[in-house]
């Protein structure tokens, strides 16, 4: 069976997190998002760690061939070699896209979870956090219960606003037009307005229909 090796990039709101939990949970693939592994590496006091928090104690933004060489490290270990990985959240830029390519890290699979920016926008911004219980709510698409203290106490994040919101969806859509050229063969567009289930047997579908491809060729 061929090992996965999957990109997958959707905008802030298009329900990323939950395919990636599917599909971790499916194909046992290891799941890395770049915040996660920066973190691990600070936590750690790596020598990459050390240079990254000092980047981070100035509120500037982890150059590129900082992050280029914590995730190149991370996908060499053992668990990636040998289960396969999920790429969240990089690559974001052609630099990005073209250090992986000259690593020799080839992806099998990119999925782009599409889902129109008012959709995004209209999801982002009726979310309340419970800051209680950590849970979140939708005001329309996952109401709270209807108790009044729970309800009152509902938190609204300050960048859940229309505008903080348009702003990343922009930042996103330039991300994506500058990797989308290096993984033009092995793209799928996926409907993200769908329900969870009908968007992971589209993913799922799209990860067998390769696979053949692949050996027939």
């Amino acid at each position: 069976v061929e090992m996965k090796k999957v990109i997958i990039a959707g905008a802030p709101a298009s329900g990323k997190g939950t395919q990636c939990e599917l599909i971790v949970h499916k194909y046992g693939v290891v799941h890395i998002s770049t915040g996660d592994v920066l973190r691990a590496q600070v936590a750690a006091n790596t020598p990459l760690g050390v240079k990254a928090k000092e980047c981070m104690d100035k509120g500037a933004l982890v150059p590129d061939d900082l992050i280029i060489n914590i995730v190149k490290a991370r996908l060499a270990e053992p668990d990636c070699q040998t289960k396969g990985w999920l790429l969240d959240g990089f690559p974001r830029t052609g630099v990005q896209a073209e250090a992986l390519k000259a690593a020799g890290i080839t992806p099998t699979h990119f999925v782009l979870l599409d889902v129109p920016d008012s959709v995004l926008v209209e999801r982002c911004v009726g979310r309340r956090s419970d800051p209680e219980t950590g849970k979140i709510y939708h005001l329309k698409f996952n109401p709270p219960p209807d108790d009044p203290a729970l309800r009152a106490r509902l938190v609204h994040r300050s960048d859940d606003t229309a505008e903080a919101m348009e702003k990343r969806i922009m930042m996103y859509h330039d991300n994506v037009k500058a990797i989308i050229g290096f993984y033009k063969n092995i793209c799928r567009k996926i409907d993200g307005t769908n329900d969870k289930d009908e968007i992971s047997s589209s993913i799922a579908e799209f990860f067998e229909g390769v696979k053949k491809i692949i050996i027939a060729g």
